[in-house]
C-alpha cells in the first residue's frame, strides 16, 4: 500500500476552501487514490478559521525569524467521507486568511508579500510535520503551485529538514503565470529574514528576471522528483517563451522547464473530471438562484459597498423568470487577465457580442469575482447592456444551474493551463466555445462537441472569436438536429480520473 501526503494552499474537499481549479484536483485526485485501496493525508493552511472544528493532533516546533514558533496540526472533517483519507490544516495566528475567497491576499504595491509569509510558515510547519512523522509512514509527497514549493528548498538545504530526501515529491503545476517572487534580503517578507540559519546558494534558487529574488515557481521546477502539468497541451506551451498577448508560454522558466523535459522529469497529463458525487441543482431553478444570491450577499457586510450593483442586477433578473429568454451565454471564473483579457483589453468586441445576443433574444451571465479593474469594467457594463447579467460575487447553488441550463459556455482564457468549466459545461451537455490553448485545446473539438476560434496573431484571435460566435448562432438557431448531436457528443465526454490517475502512478508517482 502507497501513502501520499497532498500539501496545497486549497482543498475542494473542505468548506470554503477553494479559489480555483487547484482546489478540484486536490479534492479529487485524494478520493481515486482511495478508490485504488492507497491511502493519503491531505494539509492546507488553517487562515485563522478552518482549524475551529477540527480535533488537534500535535504542536509543531520550527525555528523562524531566528525565534520559537509553535504551529498547531488539526485533523478536519471534509464535506464527505472515504476510506483511506484523512484531511489536516496548519494553524499559527500569522498564517492569515486573505481577500480571495478568503485565501489569498491582493498584494497589488509589493506582490506575494503577504502569502510569502503565511506560506513560508505553512512550509516550515509541513516540513517539521513530515520529519517528526506526524501524518505517519509516507511513499510520496505531491505539492501544488508555488505556496508549497518552499519544502524543497528546505528538503535540499534546510539542515533540519535532510530526511525528507528519502521521499519521492511531485511537483504540479497549475498556473505558472503566478510565480511567488520574493527578495531574498532586506525585506520582512525575504527568504533569508525567515530562515536566517539556513546558507541559502542563491545562484540556484534565483528568478532568471530578478536575480536578487527567489522564484519558488522555479524551485519547484527544479528540485522535484517529478514535475506535472495538467494538460499535455499546457506542458508543450511552456517551453517555448512568451509572446503576449499572441502567446503565454513559459513566463520566464522555459528553460528550468526545458531542462526538467531534458532529464526526463517532465509530464503533462490531463486533469479528469468529477462525475460522481456531482451536487445536482434542480433543472428551472437558475433565475430564482440568482436572486437568492443576491439577497445573501446584500446581508453581507463585505458586499455592502456595491448594494446598489446588486440590486440592479436583481432588477435585471426579475423579469427572466416570467420571460427567459431564448439562448443564455455564461461563464464562470475568477476575473482576471488570464480568463479575461480579451473583453478587457477590446471591451468593444465583448460590446458587439452582447449585441448581437440581444438580437435574437440572447443573455451573457457571468460569475465572479476578482480584480477591482475587472469587476468594475463588468458592472459599468452592466449598466449600460440589458442583456449582460453580471453576478459580483459567489454562489455554489448558482454556479451549479449556470452549469446546468446554460446554451453556450465560454471561456475566452488567454492561456489555460487544464481549466475544469469545460468539462461541467459539457458534462450536462452544454457546448463550450473557447481560445484553443492548453488543455481547451485538449478537450474541446471544433464543431464536434464545442467550438474553437484561434489566430497567428492578437487581432486575428479576435476575429476568429467574432466568427465562431456567428458559427455559434448559425447552428443553434437554424439547425437544431447538428446543435443536438453537438450536445450528445459534449455530453458523451468522458475525461475521468481513473484514467489521469493510471498516468500519475506511472510517471509521476513511480520513482
Amino acid at each position: 500500500m502507497k501513502r501520499f501526503l497532498f500539501v496545497s494552499a486549497e482543498n475542494d474537499a473542505l468548506h470554503a476552501c477553494k479559489a480555483g481549479g487547484m482546489g478540484d484536483v486536490v479534492r479529487d485526485v485524494p478520493r481515486e487514490i482511495s478508490n485504488r485501496g492507497d491511502e493519503a493525508a491531505i494539509v492546507v493552511p488553517a487562515y485563522n478559521r478552518l482549524h475551529k472544528d477540527g480535533e488537534r493532533i500535535s504542536a509543531l516546533e520550527v525555528s523562524l525569524r531566528g525565534q520559537a514558533y509553535t504551529l498547531e496540526l488539526y485533523e478536519v472533517a471534509p464535506k464527505k467521507t472515504f476510506p483511506g483519507l484523512k484531511h489536516y490544516v496548519l494553524h499559527h495566528p500569522e498564517i492569515e486568511a486573505g481577500d480571495i475567497a478568503h485565501l489569498y491576499h491582493h498584494d497589488p504595491e509589493e506582490p506575494f508579500y503577504n502569502d510569502f509569509i503565511k506560506y513560508a510558515i505553512f512550509c516550515a510547519g509541513v516540513a517539521e510535520a513530515i520529519r517528526t512523522q506526524a501524518f505517519g509512514r509516507l511513499d510520496v509527497v505531491h505539492l501544488h503551485d508555488w505556496h508549497s514549493s518552499l519544502l524543497l528548498a528546505l528538503r535540499e538545504f534546510h539542515p533540519d529538514f535532510s530526511d525528507l530526501k528519502s521521499l519521492r515529491f511531485v511537483y504540479s503545476i497549475h498556473n505558472l503565470a503566478i510565480q511567488g517572487i520574493r527578495p531574498f534580503d532586506d525585506n520582512y517578507a525575504a527568504l533569508n529574514n525567515w530562515f536566517p540559519q539556513v546558507d541559502w546558494p542563491q545562484d540556484r534558487l534565483r528568478d532568471p528576471r530578478y536575480t536578487d529574488c527567489i522564484n519558488l515557481m522555479a524551485v519547484g521546477i527544479r528540485f522535484a522528483d517529478a514535475v506535472h502539468t495538467v494538460s499535455p497541451s499546457y506542458r508543450e506551451d511552456i517551453m517555448k517563451p512568451s509572446n503576449p498577448p499572441e502567446f503565454i508560454g513559459g513566463e520566464g522558466l522555459e528553460d528550468d522547464l526545458k531542462q526538467a523535459d531534458s532529464d526526463g522529469r517532465l509530464f503533462g497529463i490531463l486533469n479528469g473530471c468529477n462525475y460522481a458525487n456531482i451536487r445536482a441543482a434542480e433543472r428551472g431553478t437558475l433565475y430564482y438562484n440568482t436572486i437568492r444570491a443576491l439577497f445573501g450577499w446584500l446581508q453581507e457586510e463585505s458586499k455592502k459597498y456595491k448594494a446598489d450593483f446588486l440590486a440592479h442586477t436583481g432588477e435585471k433578473v426579475l423579469p427572466l423568470l416570467k420571460k427567459p429568454p431564448k439562448m443564455v451565454c455564461s461563464s464562470v471564473a475568477r476575473l482576471t487577465e488570464q480568463k479575461f483579457y480579451f473583453f478587457r483589453n477590446n471591451p468593444e468586441r465583448f460590446k458587439a457580442l452582447l449585441a448581437r445576443l440581444e438580437a435574437v433574444d440572447g443573455i451573457f451571465m457571468l460569475l465572479g469575482t476578482g480584480a477591482p479593474e475587472y469587476e468594475e469594467l463588468f458592472r459599468r457594463m452592466s449598466y449600460e447592456h440589458p442583456n449582460f447579467i453580471f453576478t459580483n460575487g459567489q454562489s455554489e447553488d448558482l454556479i451549479d444551474s449556470i452549469y446546468l441550463e446554460t446554451d453556450l459556455y465560454v471561456m475566452p482564457s488567454l492561456f489555460e493551463p487544464c481549466g475544469i468549466s469545460q468539462m461541467l459545461s459539457m458534462r450536462n451537455g452544454n457546448p463550450v466555445l473557447a481560445h484553443a490553448t492548453g488543455g481547451l485545446n485538449d478537450t474541446i473539438r471544433h464543431q464536434e462537441t464545442g467550438f474553437l476560434f484561434r489566430g497567428a496573431t492578437y487581432e486575428a484571435t479576435l476575429d476568429s472569436l467574432d466568427a465562431v460566435f456567428g458559427e455559434v448562432l448559425e447552428i443553434f438557431f437554424n439547425d437544431k438536429e447538428r446543435w443536438a448531436l453537438i450536445r450528445e457528443k459534449a455530453a458523451a465526454e468522458r475525461f475521468t480520473w481513473a484514467k489521469s490517475l493510471d498516468s500519475y502512478y506511472a510517471e509521476l508517482y513511480e520513482g
